[in-house]
């Protein structure tokens, strides 16, 4: 029968030593995330089981009337639905174009550097100013855009105060901004694909479109994976430009689940309605996100 022998005194030293510089390291961070997010987050979703006006010193049960309110009202529907169609045009817009711009950018083009920095500026740029100087450029009267317009004989939309216009608008903003940084990701993914599969993409006989669809595409699926849940959770909570631009307006055309909860909780005090719809923007997030992670992580090729 085989004796195990017992480890030295000075290996379980530093396996403690070790525990304790790596809790060292994480508490800070730790202690921050449990201040600002976790408990936050817990205090909101028990807010949402209450009726109350932020004012009042006590705070009314009322169980799940607020969610009940919430799914039976048409506006939270309408507004559901302005959340899906701006996450989905802004996710499809900023990664189809910023692969575009990063297939471009990643030939021996003069100047290639000076385009990478103009790019990603506006993604460092705060939304509220990028929403006031893009009210500007779409002023139906003295703008840019109206200006180009009316010099191919189109009549420039009043973007401000139509409703179909409007959500438009503000997704052509959202792109703009974000599309350095989807060009960026990919841009790194383009210079980490082995030429060596190219070569042997056009022995071959594959041609530009073939070598794009077979080798470059796959390549570039751990980038497109982390742009998706990425993208995906930062449209989802787009608020500065909107809030600049439209106020979620005109006539709720912009308004999206995360300026609604604003409303509820910031303009119209009711702060339990305002957390329920939090509560059901998180667990969709969460949703999205573990569905991405479940089905879509399988076709990412990490090799």
């Amino acid at each position: 029968m085989a004796v195990t022998e017992p480890a030295p005194r000075g290996s379980t030293r530093v396996h403690w030593r070790e525990w304790a510089l790596f809790l060292a390291f994480i508490a800070p961070n730790m202690v921050l995330l449990v201040a600002f997010t976790y408990r936050p987050m817990v205090e909101s979703i028990r807010l949402s089981f209450y009726d109350w006006d932020m004012i009042s010193p006590g705070k009314t049960w009322v169980g799940l009337k607020n969610y009940q309110e919430y799914f039976a009202d048409e506006t939270s529907r309408y507004i559901i639905r302005n959340t899906l169609v701006f996450t989905v045009a802004t996710v499809a817009g900023t990664m189809a174009i910023g692969l575009a711009l990063a297939l471009l950018l990643n030939q021996g083009l003069r100047g290639r550097e000076a385009a990478r920095t103009v790019l990603f500026a506006p993604y460092v740029v705060s939304g509220a100013a990028v929403g006031i100087i893009w009210l500007f450029i779409f002023d139906p009267r003295f703008g840019l855009v109206t200006s180009i317009l009316g010099k191919a004989g189109i009549t420039s939309p009043n973007w401000y105060n139509d409703p179909d216009w409007a959500m438009p608008m503000v997704i052509i903003v959202y792109i703009w901004k974000n599309l350095g940084y989807a060009t960026v990701v990919y841009l790194a993914g383009l210079q980490t694909v082995p030429r060596e599969l190219y070569e042997a993409a056009r022995v071959d006989g594959a041609g530009r479109w073939a070598r794009f669809w077979h080798v470059t595409l796959p390549q570039l699926s751990p980038m497109t994976f982390f742009l998706l849940i990425t993208t995906i959770l930062s449209s989802m909570q787009a608020f500065d430009i909107i809030n600049v631009m439209t106020d979620g307006g005109p006539l709720d055309a912009t308004k999206t689940m995360v300026y609604h909860v604003y409303d509820e909780g910031f303009v119209r005090f009711r702060v339990g309605n305002a957390s329920a719809i939090a509560t059901v923007l998180f667990v969709i997030l969460l949703a999205v996100t573990l569905l991405q992670v479940k089905f879509l992580e399988r076709r990412v090729n990490y090799g």
